[in-house]
C-alpha cells in the first residue's frame, strides 16, 4: 500500500531518529556536507529561474528539487533531525547526548558544504572575481543584505521576526520529512515532499541551512552583510527558530497525539524509508 497512516509514520520516524543517532561522525559530515551544497544549489537555481522570468513563486515551485534529492539519498540535514531526533528521545530509544552529538556533526557538515557551494557559485557567476556577476549575482546580494543589514534595522524586533520566520518555516521543512515517509513509492514520495517545502519558499521564511550558502555567496558578490551581521541577525536567531519550529510543531505535536494516545504500533521500518 503506497500510504502510512499517521501512527505507523510517527514510529517510522522514532526508528529513523534511533538509527541516525547511531552514525558514525565521518557519516555525518559526509551527509551533511552534501546536503548543504545541494541545498545550495537548489537556491541558486531557484533564484536563477526567478530573476529570468521575473516570477518569484517559479523558484519556489523549484526550489524543493534539492529536498526531494536529499530525502530519496538519506542525507543528514539538521533541520530535519529538529524533529526527528526528539521523537527518538521522547520515546527513550536515544540519550539527549546522542541528539545534540546528531545536530552538531550535522549542522558543522551542512556548513561546510554550503560554504563550498558559495565559493564556486561566486566562481563560476564571476569568473573568480575577474568579471561582473550580473542580475543573478545582484540578485543573491540584495537577499543576503535583506536577511541581515535589514533585521539589524530594526534591533530586537528584526532578531524576533528572523526567529518567528524560521519557526514558521521549520514546521513545513518536517512537514517535507512527514509527508515524504506517508507516501511509499518514489514518485508519490517526491509529490508528497513538494508541498510543504515549496510553501516556505515562496512565503520567504528563513532556513538554516540555505541561509549558508546565501548569506556567504552574497558576501562574496558585494553584500553589505559581515561575518558579524550573518551570525548575529540571522543564523543564531534561525537556527534556534528552526529548533523550536521543528520540534514543536512536528515533533512534539505528531508524538503527543499519535504515540501516546495508542499502543505502540508495530515496528514498520520494513515499510519506511529513510529521511533527512
Amino acid at each position: 500500500m503506497d500510504y502510512l497512516k499517521p501512527a505507523e509514520v510517527v514510529t517510522a520516524m522514532i526508528e529513523a531518529g534511533t538509527r541516525k543517532a547511531a552514525l558514525p561522525a565521518l557519516d555525518l559530515l559526509v551527509r551533511g556536507a552534501l546536503s548543504g551544497a545541494i541545498l545550495g544549489i537548489a537556491t541558486h537555481l531557484a533564484i536563477t529561474a526567478a530573476v529570468q522570468t521575473g516570477v518569484p513563486l517559479v523558484g519556489a515551485l523549484i526550489f524543493p528539487v534539492g529536498f526531494v534529492m536529499i530525502v530519496l539519498l538519506n542525507l543528514e540535514l539538521v533541520t530535519g533531525s529538529f524533529a526527528v531526533l526528539p521523537m527518538a528521545q521522547m520515546d527513550n530509544g536515544i540519550r539527549f547526548a546522542d541528539t545534540l552529538r546528531n545536530w552538531a556533526y550535522s549542522y558543522v557538515g551542512n556548513l561546510i558544504g554550503s560554504l563550498a557551494y558559495a565559493v564556486l557559485a561566486w566562481g563560476a557567476l564571476t569568473m573568480f572575481g575577474e568579471a561582473a556577476g550580473g542580475p543573478v549575482a545582484d540578485r543573491i546580494a540584495a537577499i543576503a543584505d535583506a536577511k541581515t543589514v535589514a533585521y539589524a534595522a530594526h534591533g530586537g524586533a528584526g532578531w524576533a521576526a528572523a526567529f518567528a520566520k524560521a519557526m514558521l518555516c521549520n514546521w513545513m521543512v518536517c512537514m517535507g520529512v512527514v509527508m515524504s515517509v506517508v507516501a511509499q513509492s518514489t514518485v508519490s514520495k517526491i509529490v508528497a515532499a513538494w508541498l510543504p517545502i515549496c510553501i516556505f519558499f515562496g512565503l520567504g521564511y528563513e532556513h538554516a541551512v540555505v541561509n549558508m550558502f546565501v548569506v556567504p555567496a552574497g558576501m562574496l558578490l558585494g553584500s553589505k552583510a559581515t561575518l558579524e551581521s550573518w551570525w548575529l541577525w540571522n543564523q543564531i536567531p534561525v537556527t534556534l527558530g528552526n529548533l523550536v519550529g521543528g520540534f514543536l510543531f512536528t515533533g512534539l505535536a505528531l508524538y503527543s497525539t499519535y504515540r501516546t494516545r495508542a499502543v505502540k504500533a508495530t515496528p514498520v521500518s520494513e515499510k519506511a524509508h529513510a529521511m533527512p
